[in-house]
């Protein structure tokens, strides 16, 4: 009988795992840490301490079902070091005839493996069924259409599992409850302290590894607080639904400059990693609304996230690359801005942001999407620079998440094919979602001036630019009507105004991989943390 070896990856960690089950007897389990996978883009220190502590911990739990688990540590000895190369010594030690794995949440992973599919020891790739659709569900769905629109694919996926359905109709009679969640702050407001975590001495030795190996990448490690075990994950599941839930959906849009959680879940990671399943964390704030404990908009806001959202940038990711991540439709070409590693800027939207990026490996997703990515958008940053960046700096960034999200939702890369205009805007907006403008030393009514915001002039100029592949838009109509009826004095002044800023914004290079796991951000010498390690909080 075939001996296989079952390489379990640190974001497939769910005992239901698809390669998991019905093991011919003498099988070896694989998880393996591998200093590559760290640094092919400098991951935050607590987005790799979380999967390393993570994989640890689900391999003693594999273990104590009776499965016969190799663990690769990251210090030990023989290991390569690469996730391949080490899988297969692994199979070759134990003399297994091939490599079983489910498919990885990257493309060159993906691509990497199922070149081996025919190697003298082959690799069998398996489908990932812990999702509610498989990419080969969503090319069915996607065959055929003018246009791949989240909300026509989240519909069907509403009467696909039932889920806030009362009978054919939806819940409350609507699909979409999407205009009640964009409220801004309370003038005094108050959020709910996430649950604290343990450190076992599991973890302790992770985060001793961790600081030993990455500890030179951007973010801090001390405060370090994400589950590492389906039990700490469940009670995260469960604190959310009792104290975040409720208030969740009016407020999923507002930003604070003080509470970087506000009433977000803060699952996403644990969902990714596959200590949560979409299917119970869904069904649990299904329930929350059926026994009256939390509104409909709310819950519906969260379930769109996870059944419709999630499940749509997975599919349109697997279906659109490897084209998909050249996209650059707007042909932008600067690099990231310096302060994106640093936080030293005067805009305080962009400054806490990057701030909380730093501390928490998390900014929830309105501050991602128009306060760092409304940033860059405006700026011209190049889409393969914040796609790096992204997928470094947060806990739950993986690819097949993050890409779509940031290439195609922030950037608008991709031509429109995820979003019919860009998600570009003002300081206006920023005044009106956060209290950031109070403690800013910018203006967020001047569009010129010295203390006029530079988001507002930014804007101007972005529509200005790129008004060839915009401006028919059915959407933009009324802003390039607005624009066009500008006299030239003001155009020019807010051309001017933002051209002098974009002149000395400092950007670091551009980051392409040079063999060995490094990025040309490190090669230029330029370091993402510039404090000496001593003086690091």
């Amino acid at each position: 009988m075939p001996v296989p070896l079952v390489l379990v990856l640190g974001d497939q960690l769910s005992h239901d795992l698809a390669s998991l089950a019905a093991l011919p007897d003498g099988s070896v389990v694989a998880l393996c840490e591998v200093a590559a996978e760290g640094r092919y883009v400098p991951h935050h220190p607590q987005k790799i301490a979380m999967m390393l502590s993570a994989m640890r911990h689900f391999a003693e739990e594999l273990r104590e079902q009776g499965l016969r688990v190799h663990y690769s540590a990251l210090d030990d000895p023989d290991n390569t070091q690469a996730l391949i190369p080490e899988a297969e010594r692994l199979a070759t030690l134990y003399g297994c005839d091939e490599i079983r794995v489910v498919r990885p949440g990257e493309w060159r992973l993906w691509q990497a493996m199922g070149e081996r599919e025919t190697a003298p020891l082959p690799w069998r790739l398996i489908e990932d069924d812990r999702f509610y659709t498989t990419p080969d569900d969503f090319a069915a769905w996607a065959a055929g259409r003018k246009s791949l629109r989240l909300e026509h694919f989240y519909r069907e996926q509403r009467r696909r599992s039932g889920l806030l359905m009362e009978g054919s109709s939806p819940a409350g009679g609507q699909w979409n409850y999407d205009h009640d969640n964009r409220e801004p702050l309370p003038a005094s407001p108050t959020f709910p302290d996430p649950p604290r975590h343990g450190r076992d001495a599991t973890t302790e030795a992770v985060l001793a590894l961790v600081e030993e190996h990455f500890g030179d990448h951007f973010g801090r490690l001390d405060v370090y607080d994400w589950p590492v075990t389906r039990r700490q994950a469940r009670v995260d599941l469960h604190h959310f639904l009792r104290h975040g839930l409720p208030d969740f959906g009016r407020y999923q849009d507002a930003i604070s400059d003080d509470a970087p959680f506000l009433f977000h879940s803060r699952l996403s990671a644990a969902l990714n990693l596959g200590l949560l399943s979409p299917r119970e964390v869904c069904e649990a704030v299904e329930r929350e609304y059926l026994e009256g404990r939390a509104p409909l908009n709310s819950a519906e806001g969260f379930i769109r996230q996870v059944l419709g959202w999630r499940e749509y940038v997975r599919g349109l990711y697997w279906t659109r690359m490897p084209d998909y991540k050249r996209g650059n439709a707007l042909k932008a070409t600067r690099g990231l801005p310096a302060c994106y590693w640093t936080g030293d800027t005067e805009l305080r939207c962009l400054q806490r942001a990057i701030e909380m990026t730093r501390d928490h490996a998390y900014a929830h997703h309105i501050q991602r999407l128009m306060v760092t990515g409304n940033f860059a958008l405006l700026c011209g940053v190049a889409p393969e620079a914040l796609c790096d960046w992204y997928l470094a700096v947060y806990v739950d960034a993986c690819e097949w998440v993050e890409l779509p999200n940031t290439l195609g939702m922030v950037l608008h890369a991709d031509g429109g094919l995820m979003g019919s205009k860009p998600y570009c805007a003002s300081g206006k907006y920023i005044d009106r979602m956060s209290d950031h403008c109070r403690h800013c030393r910018f203006d967020p009514k001047r569009v010129t001036g010295e203390d006029a915001c530079p988001l507002n002039s930014l804007y101007w100029h972005f529509l200005e630019r790129h008004a060839d592949a915009l401006s028919g838009n059915p959407r933009m109509k009324l802003i390039y009507g607005s624009l066009s009826r500008m006299g030239d004095e003001k155009r020019q002044a807010m051309r001017e105004q933002a051209e002098t800023f974009l002149a000395g914004l400092e950007s670091t290079p551009a980051w392409h991989d040079d063999g060995r796991g490094q990025r040309g951000l490190h090669r230029a010498g330029y370091s993402p943390d510039p404090q000496p390690r001593e003086e690091r909080p």
